[in-house]
């Protein structure tokens, strides 16, 4: 069970990195946004690369963070059951909902994004206006990186959800207690 706890341990860690990391392109998103539209109403002219930028960090900082919001517990629940229920009870629900719908979701985007992502490396596609960005492989490949985020995000909940069943709360880290109202 210890080994357990330091993999959840460790998989909350990436997921914390990787959000904290690619949260900050959202002020690169409005940066760019911003000169974008100051190029064109101002100056009269526009780069087509950088308008392709700015949705593209857009897609890149939303499928790299969604790991991190699983981990913070910031996606859309219905709470009507949820909520009220015991942390046992809140427990066997993660897991539940895990392994009949995360993971194989998660299973599902990686297994038929792979061959997507692999031809646009392939041919190193770009965008597809003219004089817009190249690297539109390296946008594709964030689909891989969804799969991959809340997939390991998946099996850290898995483990800690087994943990809270077990009875064993003492391996449960700090930043996961408050979500089961363990204090």
């Amino acid at each position: 069970m210890i080994l357990l706890s330091y993999l959840m341990q460790l998989i909350n860690l990436i997921n914390r990195l990787i959000g904290n990391i690619f949260m900050w392109l959202a002020v690169g998103i409005v940066l760019t946004c911003f000169w974008v539209v100051v190029e064109r109403y101002v100056a009269g002219t526009t780069r087509l690369w950088m308008q392709d930028l700015y949705p593209w960090m857009n897609g890149a900082m939303f499928t790299a963070v969604a790991g991190y919001a699983l981990y913070r517990n910031d996606h859309v629940r219905v709470d009507i059951f949820y909520r009220p229920a015991s942390t046992r009870t809140k427990a066997w629900l993660d897991l539940i909902g895990v392994l009949v719908f995360l993971l194989p979701f998660a299973w599902v985007v990686w297994s038929y994004s792979f061959t997507f992502v692999h031809r646009s490396w392939s041919l190193f596609e770009a965008s597809a206006n003219p004089g817009g960005a190249s690297g539109l492989f390296v946008l594709k490949t964030f689909i891989l990186v969804l799969a991959a985020v809340i997939g390991l995000q998946g099996v850290a909940m898995a483990i800690r959800s087994i943990l809270l069943i077990a009875d064993r709360e003492d391996l449960v880290p700090d930043d996961y207690r408050y979500k089961y109202d363990l204090e």
